[in-house]
C-alpha cells in the first residue's frame, strides 16, 4: 500500500480534537494493520479565541482562526484537513475560497452516512449556534432528508451542557438522562428516525448504547472518513 496522507486536524475544543485523533489513530490498525495510522498533525487556537467571535456572530473572524490553523499545519506537510468542531463549520465557506489545503466537511460526511443507512427525518443536537444555523439542514436537504430541531429550552440547555461541562472534561449523570429525554421527545413528538449528536463531545456521553434513537457520531464519523482519504478507499 502506497503511504498513507498526512491528515491535519484543525482543532476547536480540546475534547472534541482528542477524540477525533484517538479514532484516527486506534482504527488506523483496522486499515494499515497493527500500530499503524497515517500521520496526523493539529493545530488548535484557543477555545476562549472562537468562543469570542461565535458570540459576536463574527464568522469572519473564526474563518481567520481556522485559515490561520490551516496554513500552519500546510507548513507542516498536511495533505488535507479535517475539523472536529460543528459549530464553526459555519465559517468553512468563507474558509475554503483562500484555504491552502482541501478540507472534508463533517456535516457532508454525517449526511452521507444518514443517507446510507436510510434515515428520513433526523434530529439535531449541538450547540445553540449549531443547531440555530444551516450547516446540517443544507447538507441533510441535498440529500432528501428532513431534519427537526429541539425547542428553545432544549437548545439551551444542550448549549449549557456542552459549552459549560463537555468542553471542560466534566461528564455528568444528570446530563446524560437530559439528553436522553430530548431523544425520546425528537422520536416520540417529531417522528424523528435517528438523531445526529451534532457537536463532537456529545458521543463522549451518548451513544446507540443509551439512546432511544440510532445516533449518528459526528466526531468518530469524520475520524473514519479522514482515514478513507488518507488510505485512498473514499
Amino acid at each position: 500500500m502506497a503511504t498513507p496522507l498526512h491528515i491535519g486536524i484543525v482543532g476547536c475544543s480540546a475534547e472534541g480534537a482528542a477524540l477525533c485523533y484517538k479514532t484516527i489513530c486506534v482504527e488506523g490498525a483496522w486499515l494499515l494493520g497493527p500500530h499503524a495510522h497515517p500521520e496526523v498533525s493539529m493545530n488548535t487556537a484557543s477555545l476562549a479565541d472562537y468562543v469570542k467571535y461565535l458570540e459576536r456572530g463574527d464568522m469572519q473572524g473564526v474563518a481567520g482562526l481556522m485559515l490561520a490553523s490551516a496554513h500552519k499545519l500546510a507548513r507542516a506537510g498536511v495533505d488535507f484537513l479535517v475539523c472536529p468542531d460543528n459549530t464553526i463549520h459555519q465559517a468553512l465557506p468563507l474558509v475554503v475560497p483562500t484555504s491552502p489545503l482541501p478540507w472534508l466537511h463533517i456535516a457532508e460526511v454525517v449526511a452521507a452516512e444518514a443517507q446510507r443507512r436510510g434515515f428520513q427525518r433526523l434530529g439535531l443536537l449541538g450547540t445553540r449556534w449549531l443547531v440555530d444555523s444551516n450547516v446540517y439542514p443544507e447538507k441533510l436537504t441535498a440529500r432528501g432528508m428532513q431534519y427537526v430541531r429541539p425547542t428553545a429550552t432544549e437548545r439551551d440547555d444542550s448549549n449549557h451542557i456542552i459549552m459549560d461541562e463537555l468542553v471542560r472534561g466534566l461528564f455528568k449523570p444528570a446530563s446524560v438522562a437530559r439528553y436522553q429525554r430530548v431523544i425520546r421527545r425528537l422520536m416520540e413528538d417529531d417522528g424523528c428516525d435517528a438523531v445526529v449528536l451534532g457537536c463532537t463531545e456529545i458521543p463522549l456521553i451518548i451513544d446507540d448504547s443509551n439512546s432511544a434513537l440510532p445516533t449518528l457520531d459526528s466526531t468518530r464519523l469524520l475520524a473514519r472518513a479522514a482515514l478513507r482519504r488518507a488510505v485512498g478507499t473514499s
